[in-house]
């Protein structure tokens, strides 16, 4: 793949590169469903947060839910699926806002990352993580970097032998380093989680 060979530059993520396949990235059209899947799997296994959206999206029946479905939905369905108060009150905003305000992918492209970020950080509910999430996997974008995610951060301390007990030294530590990986920086990340997952099946 295109991003394979700068990164190969980086000796310790050399190592990962060689054994791992390479990732691709696309793009999704259902930025609203998006976010609200995000918001369902916070704090969640993958297996809990698959099973609460399968249900969600089994509220409407065999069509994805546009906006302005999910908006009309009471309050007490959403939270009878298993979410919690505070995440109904987020998936409801997540619709309203995409009708009021808009977050089509269209709209979304023609917006840098950091827009992006602080366009839909607006949402109640929708922080910096979600954002970047959405840059990724949504959106396509391939140079982002998640420097709070927990992920990332156990996999580069292990890899990279950096101690976290100054957080504030440590975030600059991976920054630092991410740097280098630019401008496939969101394939780095792939790479890192994919690492991390194997290395803890082991």
């Amino acid at each position: 793949m295109h991003y394979v060979a700068h990164l190969c530059k980086d000796k310790k993520l050399k190592n990962l590169l060689q054994w791992q396949p390479a990732f691709q990235l696309k793009q999704r059209r259902d930025i609203h469903l998006y976010l609200c899947a995000s918001i369902m799997s916070q704090q969640l296994s993958v297996k809990v947060a698959d099973i609460i959206y399968k249900r969600f999206l089994n509220l409407y029946g065999t069509k994805k839910p546009g906006a302005l479905q999910i908006s009309q939905t009471p309050f007490d369905v959403l939270r009878s699926i298993g979410l919690s108060a505070a995440k109904t009150g987020y998936v409801l905003n997540v619709a309203t806002f995409a009708i009021e305000q808009g977050i089509t992918t269209r709209m979304l492209s023609q917006m840098d990352n950091e827009e992006v970020i602080a366009y839909i950080t607006q949402i109640k509910g929708v922080g910096r993580w979600t954002a970047e999430m959405l840059l990724m996997f949504a959106l396509g974008r391939e140079d982002v970097f998640s420097a709070d995610d927990l992920g990332i951060q156990t996999a580069m301390r292990h890899l990279y032998k950096l101690d976290n007990t100054d957080k504030k030294k440590f975030r600059r530590q991976i920054l630092s380093i991410s740097e280098k990986w630019a401008p496939y920086r969101t394939f780095a990340c792939m790479h890192l989680w994919a690492w991390k997952d194997i290395k803890e099946e082991i």
